[in-house]
């Protein structure tokens, strides 16, 4: 599955307005891949092409947060401790708007 177009347009207009690079550490899975690394199993957000993982930390990750919030993105996962820190947006409609930390 890859990410869909409309997706992809919203995510190049947060970049537009965040101003900086946003380095991706996953985007679209297919749901077997998604099954093992992610708690959601083989229908998560990811495997939509409607979810996107940008490694940021700090207050990039508060500014990067903030602006997707204001951009209409409905799902944001906060990963803020350790290596591998990361903001997980997603643009689901049932069941949103959520964020939740890992």
């Amino acid at each position: 599955m890859l990410p869909s177009q409309e997706f992809m347009n919203r995510v190049e207009e947060l970049r537009h307005f965040y101003g900086k690079k946003m380095v991706v550490t996953s985007a679209a899975r297919c749901p077997e891949y998604n099954s093992k690394v992610s708690s959601t199993g083989t229908t998560g957000p990811h495997t939509t092409g409607r979810a996107i993982d940008i490694a940021v930390r700090g207050a990039d990750a508060f500014e990067l947060v903030r602006l997707a919030i204001a951009r209409g993105f409905t799902g944001i996962g906060v990963q803020q401790k350790g290596a591998s820190r990361f903001i997980h947006l997603d643009d689901l409609q049932s069941g949103r708007p959520t964020i939740w930390s890992y």
